[in-house]
Order: structure tokens, then C-alpha cells, then sequence
């Protein structure tokens, strides 16, 4: 395995889902309250696994049948991710929020489960981040591939099991305004690293 293509794809994949949406947060919620910490975390983990091998196979093919395809989705992911990261360090000059975790009844480990399911499934974001753009940054790298799409699931194993149980030395940390914004500036720089990178190499 080329460790260094293999670094890279762990780097992209944490640049990608570190971003907070409605999963992450499904995600940290069961960790501050200790509620089927592993099931979640495996349930999210191997959802994203699945996810990039089909972003990083589908792509491959799709490339050898169509060249046109790879530099039409390398604009395309790149334009994305410069919005993003926009997007991004704007929330980080301009977000007042902090963590709040509501809510007291606990859920069964079916409900648990149900939820993080449709969170990851029924979200196009998790789509456009593995299959779309981790499938479209892996070709920069032919012959190579696995190795990208182990760096990323690597990534999404790392994150989720150390968000879940990381959870409770990440409460008081995210209970600060000031933590969210040093993470979407943080976002920011490394989604318009991508961009450039996905610009550069067309």
C-alpha cells in the first residue's frame, strides 16, 4: 500500500466528515449520554466504508467509459468545496452557537439505530461527500485507488468511535461559541485546499 496516497485519502476523508451536520450530532448526543455508543459508531462507520468503495469503484469505471466525466466532476467538486469553504469561515466570524443537548428520555437500541440509519442513508450530503467527491479526488491517483479509499474509511472509523466516546471531553469544549468558530475556520482553510488541488490538476 502507498502510505502516502493512504495518508491522503485519510486527510481528505477527515476534512470531509468532520464538518457538523445532523449525523455528527445524532453521533455526539449519543455519546454524552453513553446510549449504544458502539452500535452508532459502527453503523455510521461502516455506512461511509460502503459508501466510498462504491464512490471510488463507480468512479473508476465510470471514467474509463466516459472520459469527459472526471474533469466535468473535478470542476464541479471543486466549485463545491471553494462554496463550502466560504460557507464555512463565514459561520466562524459570524456563529454565536454552542452545543445544547436536549432532551432526557433514553431510546431504544432499535431507535438509536433507526435514526442514525436514516440520518447517514436519507441525507444527499453523505452522498456528495463519498461517492461524489472522495470518488472524484481518488482519481488523481491511478492504480492507486484502494489505498485513497482505505485512508478514507480509516478516517470515518477514527471519527465516529473517537466523537462518540470522546463525547464527554468534548462537552465542555463545544459548550464555547468560540470552539465552533475555530473549527469552521479550520473547515474553511482545509475545504479550499481541496478545491485548489481538485482545480489545479485538471
Amino acid at each position: 500500500m502507498n502510505i502516502t496516497v493512504y495518508l491522503t485519502g485519510l486527510s481528505v476523508g477527515l476534512s470531509l466528515i468532520v464538518a457538523i451536520g445532523a449525523q455528527n450530532a445524532f453521533v455526539l448526543r449519543q455519546g454524552l449520554r453513553n446510549e449504544h455508543v458502539f452500535a452508532v459508531c459502527l453503523t455510521c462507520a461502516v455506512s461511509d466504508a460502503l459508501l466510498i468503495a462504491l464512490g471510488v469503484g463507480s468512479f473508476r469505471q465510470i471514467s474509463a467509459l466516459s472520459p469527459w466525466i472526471d474533469p466535468a466532476m473535478r470542476y464541479a467538486g471543486a466549485a463545491f468545496l471553494a462554496w463550502y469553504g466560504a460557507k464555512s469561515l463565514r459561520s466562524a466570524f459570524r456563529s454565536g452557537d454552542a452545543l445544547v443537548i436536549g432532551g432526557t428520555a433514553a431510546v431504544s437500541l432499535r431507535q438509536a439505530l433507526a435514526t442514525c440509519l436514516a440520518l447517514t442513508w436519507l441525507n444527499p450530503h453523505v452522498y456528495l461527500d463519498t461517492v461524489v467527491l472522495i470518488g472524484t479526488v481518488s482519481t488523481q491517483f491511478p492504480g492507486l485507488e484502494r489505498a485513497f479509499a482505505a485512508g478514507a474509511v480509516t478516517a470515518s472509523f477514527l471519527f465516529f468511535f473517537g466523537l462518540g466516546y470522546g463525547a464527554a471531553w468534548l462537552r465542555p469544549l463545544f459548550a464555547r461559541p468560540s470552539a465552533w468558530r475555530i473549527l469552521e475556520g479550520a473547515i474553511a482553510a482545509t475545504m479550499w485546499s481541496i478545491a485548489a488541488r481538485l482545480a489545479l490538476d485538471l
